[in-house]
């Protein structure tokens, strides 16, 4: 079954409260999303990090319900 983009986001935010998540449905069909994450809290993680922490907060989501998330992630400016 897909998973709704606002499901996405919000189990971001539980996450990491001071996200700011943008979800984007790459091809209309509730399974393959892109994700741009800026959240404080990335500061001073590398990159294979950050993807870690988002990936964390979907909580075994990824290859079940969510099938492809493509995933940038940022420290706000």
């Amino acid at each position: 079954m897909p998973m709704a983009s606002r499901d996405i986001e919000a189990m971001i935010i539980a996450a990491l409260p001071d996200a700011q998540v943008e979800i984007t449905d790459l091809a209309g069909d509730g399974d393959h999303y892109a994700a741009k994450v800026t959240s404080a809290s990335f500061e001073g993680m590398s990159r294979v990090n950050r993807q870690r922490a988002v990936y964390a907060a979907l909580k075994g989501k990824m290859g079940g319900e969510l099938h492809a998330l493509q995933l940038t992630t940022a420290v706000p400016e």
